[in-house]
């Protein structure tokens, strides 16, 4: 799906395919005619933090930056750096990070994200129809 090259550090190099780029800005489209503004990539893991939640209601400072991890951990489960381990009695999901994500400079780091933000979109059914 996305082309993936090793650079001559440590560092690895994520360069979204066209296909992938194209249902990102269908992601990005979609939440700005839904909430009338562009969003940044914190809102969008935000809004994927309260889906994973599981609803919504008002939020406290550190509850918003507890979603973010949530929604953080969700994608990178994708690619196995964690694991679900379920809610607790207040209904908060819970991961263990089975192993650190590489090290990746900025561009590589935004586009594994928005990879995995088009997957979590795909796997729950979240693009509209056309």
């Amino acid at each position: 799906m996305e082309e993936v090259t090793k650079s001559s550090g440590a560092a690895e190099k994520i360069i979204l395919d066209d296909v992938t780029k194209g249902k990102w800005y269908k992601v990005v489209f979609s939440l700005k005619k839904q909430f009338g503004k562009k969003p940044n990539m914190d809102a969008i893991i935000y809004l994927i933090g309260v889906n994973e939640f599981g609803h919504m209601r008002e939020f406290a400072k550190d509850e918003k930056m507890d979603l973010m991890h949530i929604a953080t951990c969700k994608l990178l489960s994708y690619e196995g750096y964690f694991v679900y381990d379920g809610k607790d009695e207040e209904g908060w999901p819970h991961y263990t990070m089975l192993k650190k994500p590489p090290y990746t400079d900025l561009l590589s780091q935004e586009n594994l994200l928005r990879k995995l933000v088009v997957q979590y979109y795909e796997e729950n059914n979240l693009f509209e129809e056309n």
